[in-house]
């Protein structure tokens, strides 16, 4: 009778286990390709279709004057003729570079720093709400003091973008952090995890969606930024962004142009965000079990 009460446990147990395996693992989507893409590119088509048919009918409406409310073919043809002269292409370029080049130090800079005002509670004490209040800070606001430090050169621009960013980035990294479970954080040190052993292979991986979380928003951010940072500050050593491109269009009174540049703006954030953030986030949540395949 024991060996058999036994067996039935096992065997209770390794259906149950089964039966947990089976709760965790992915299940494929066995949908045809074409549907699945189908499923992903329909929906923001769409959505865009009714936008410019809402746009299109405001238009024709006459709720403003054509000069002032262009026709979305009006600032397509702007849009192409800017592309076509070589100058939106070399503006994206600027912007783009300047863009990513001030995220890439405002993530070497707000790493560390987020990871200190977590750890250390006099840190946190004394720069936690600085932070917070920083980012609620518009960006725009930088932008006479950074002049006035840095006069009209590349410098004020990417001080801009820099002071932008770095509170959401650090404030992203001390969100994920406080959501780490206490238990990990005591096993690391029972097995002899203390300092940047600590940070490297157990804090900053269990962190890690929420980091990415601040990623993103620090992204907007410099993006934000930049674009103020290049409407205000206009000189020739400072070249053409989008930013200036649009600003030319106001000064012109060309409002196709300011149109366009609005919509190339719009397309070129959600583009990196699509291209470089959101393939991150998702493979992160998959790896951790929080998305389904």
């Amino acid at each position: 009778m024991p060996e058999k009460s036994s067996t039935v446990s096992e065997d209770t147990l390794a259906s149950l286990e089964r039966g947990l395996d089976a709760l965790t693992t992915e299940v494929a989507d066995r949908r045809p390709w074409w549907r699945r893409g189908l499923g992903t590119v329909v929906p923001p088509l769409c959505a865009v279709a009714f936008l410019l048919a809402v746009w299109q009918a405001l238009v024709m409406a006459k709720v403003k004057p054509d000069y002032l409310l262009p026709s979305p073919a009006q600032v397509w043809a702007s849009v192409s003729e800017q592309w076509n002269l070589g100058a939106l292409p070399r503006a994206i370029w600027l912007s783009v570079s300047r863009g990513l080049f001030g995220f890439a130090v405002s993530v070497a800079v707000a790493t560390p720093l987020g990871l200190l005002v977590a750890r250390v509670r006099v840190v946190r004490a004394a720069i936690g709400s600085l932070l917070s209040g920083l980012q609620t800070l518009p960006s725009v606001a930088w932008v006479p003091a950074a002049i006035l430090w840095f006069g009209l050169s590349p410098m004020t621009i990417f001080v801009v973008v820099l002071l932008g960013a770095v509170p959401s980035i650090a404030n992203g990294m001390v969100a994920g952090i406080d959501q780490i479970q206490p238990l990990h954080l005591r096993v690391g040190r029972v097995l002899g995890a203390r300092g940047l052993t600590a940070a490297r292979h157990i804090v900053l991986p269990a962190a890690l969606p929420g980091y990415l979380a601040g990623l993103k928003q620090g992204w907007a951010f410099s993006w934000r930024s930049l674009m103020a940072a290049e409407l205000i500050a206009q000189s020739p050593r400072l070249g053409t962004g989008l930013g200036q491109l649009m600003d030319t269009g106001r000064e012109l009174t060309d409002m196709s142009l300011v149109f366009g540049m609005i919509v190339v703006i719009l397309l070129v954030g959600v583009a990196i965000d699509q291209l470089i953030f959101t393939p991150l986030e998702r493979v992160t949540l998959r790896r951790r079990g929080l998305a389904q395949a």
